[in-house]
C-alpha cells in the first residue's frame, strides 16, 4: 500500500477521472469473491458531499436533475453503483425529527388502536410505481448500476407507527394485532421488491432496516423470527428469484441473529458496523467467507481521528479483506456531519491502491 499523499484531498478528482464504473466488480464482491481493484461501498452520502463532489453550487429541485446529480457523485467518487429508491412509496406517519442528531422512536404514533388502525391510508405499491426508475437507469453511464433501496424496512416502519412503547404493549397485550401490522407492512414491502426487480438498470438490492440498539435487537430473537424475518424471507427470494444480490443494513447489536441473516435468510452481505459493537476487522474474520462485509470504518472515527490514521485503517481494511467479500467504506453512511477530508481519506486508500 502507498503511503498517504495529502495532496489527494484536493486533487481526488484526478484519481477517479479515468477510472471506470464496473458493476461487476462490486458483484464479486456481493459474491464472496475478489473484486479486480479495490471496491467502495457506501449506503448513501448527503446533498452537501454530493454537490463538493459534483462540483455543483446548488441542490436541484427538479428530481431528473437531483438524480443526475446524485449519479455523477458516485461515479466521480469511484463508485460503481448508485442507490436510489425504486419507487416514491412511503408509509405516511407522525415522524417529524428525521435529519436530527437522534431519533426518537416513541414519537407521535398514527395507529394507536383497531380504529385508527382500520383509517391508515396504507399506500400501494402498485401505484406508487411509476416507471421513473426506468429514466433515472438511461442517466447512468456505462458499467454503473443502481442497488434499489426500499423506505425503510418493516420492523422500522412497524415502529414508526405505533411507536416502540406501542409494539412492546401490544406483544403483551395483543399479538394477533401485531402480526396484523406486520403482515400490512412485510406484504407491501415484498410487493415493492418484486415490482423493482423488473427493471434491467437495478443491479443489486438493499434492505436498509434497523434492528437493535447497541447491545440488543429491538424485539428478542424469537419475536424477530416470528413477526419480521418472515417478510425478508421473500424479500430475499424475490431478490434473488431476479438474479440479483441482496445486502442487509442493520444498525445494532445482531449477536444473535447473525445465524438467522446468513443461514435461513440467505443474504449475500451485511453492512453497518460500529466500532463499540463490532468492529469491522472482528467481524469479518468472524463472517467471511459466509457474508460478504461491506464498509465498517467507524463514522465517528472518520470524524475524529487524522487523515493518515483513517488512511492507514482502511488500508489495513483492505489487506484483511484482500481474499475477497469486502468493499470498503464507513461503518455506516456520510451523514452531513462527516468532514470532508476524512472521507475523501478513508476512500484514498481504496482509489490510490488499485
Amino acid at each position: 500500500m502507498k503511503k498517504f499523499d495529502p495532496a489527494f484531498i484536493t486533487d481526488f478528482r484526478e484519481y477517479t477521472k479515468d477510472r471506470q464504473p464496473d458493476f461487476d466488480n462490486l458483484l464479486r464482491v456481493l459474491n464472496r469473491k475478489k473484486p479486480e481493484r479495490s471496491t467502495l461501498f457506501e449506503f448513501f452520502l448527503n446533498e452537501r458531499l454530493e454537490m463538493f463532489i459534483a462540483g455543483a453550487q446548488e441542490w436541484p429541485e427538479d428530481p431528473m436533475e437531483r438524480q443526475a446529480l446524485r449519479i455523477k457523485a458516485f461515479r466521480m467518487a469511484g463508485y460503481d453503483y448508485c442507490t436510489i429508491s425504486a419507487a416514491p412509496m412511503s408509509f405516511p406517519s407522525n415522524k417529524s425529527n428525521h435529519g436530527k442528531s437522534s431519533l426518537n422512536i416513541n414519537e407521535n404514533p398514527i395507529i394507536t388502536d383497531r380504529k385508527s388502525y382500520e383509517n391508515y391510508p396504507w399506500p400501494d405499491p402498485d401505484a406508487c410505481d411509476d416507471g421513473r426508475v426506468g429514466r433515472y437507469g438511461a442517466l447512468l453511464p456505462e458499467g454503473m448500476k443502481i442497488i434499489s433501496q426500499s423506505a425503510d424496512g418493516v420492523l422500522e416502519n412497524v415502529m414508526d407507527l405505533i411507536g416502540y412503547d406501542g409494539m412492546c404493549y401490544l406483544l403483551a397485550d395483543d399479538p394477533v394485532f401485531l402480526q396484523e401490522l406486520f403482515d400490512n407492512v412485510g406484504s407491501r414491502l415484498v410487493r415493492y421488491y418484486e415490482l423493482a426487480a423488473r427493471y434491467d438498470c437495478i443491479g443489486a438490492f438493499v434492505a436498509n432496516d434497523d434492528w437493535g440498539f447497541a447491545t440488543q435487537t429491538f424485539l428478542s430473537p424469537a419475536d424477530m423470527r416470528k413477526y419480521v424475518f418472515p417478510w425478508y424471507k421473500k424479500i430475499v427470494e424475490a431478490a434473488h428469484g431476479s438474479g440479483r444480490p441482496v445486502l442487509l443494513h442493520s444498525c445494532g447489536q445482531l449477536r444473535d441473529v447473525y445465524d438467522d441473516v446468513i443461514d435461513a435468510l440467505h443474504f449475500d452481505a451485511k453492512h453497518s458496523y460500529e466500532d463499540k459493537i463490532w468492529p469491522v476487522e472482528k467481524a469479518y474474520k468472524a463472517l467471511y467467507p459466509r457474508i460478504a462485509v461491506l464498509g465498517g470504518i467507524d463514522v465517528d472515527f472518520i470524524c475524529r481521528r487524522g487523515h493518515e490514521e483513517i488512511y492507514d485503517r482502511a488500508c489495513n481494511m483492505l489487506r484483511l479483506g484482500a481474499a475477497g467479500g469486502y468493499a470498503l467504506g464507513s461503518g455506516n453512511s456520510i451523514p452531513g456531519y462527516v468532514p470532508f477530508e476524512g472521507y475523501l481519506a478513508m476512500t484514498c486508500a481504496a482509489l490510490v491502491n488499485t
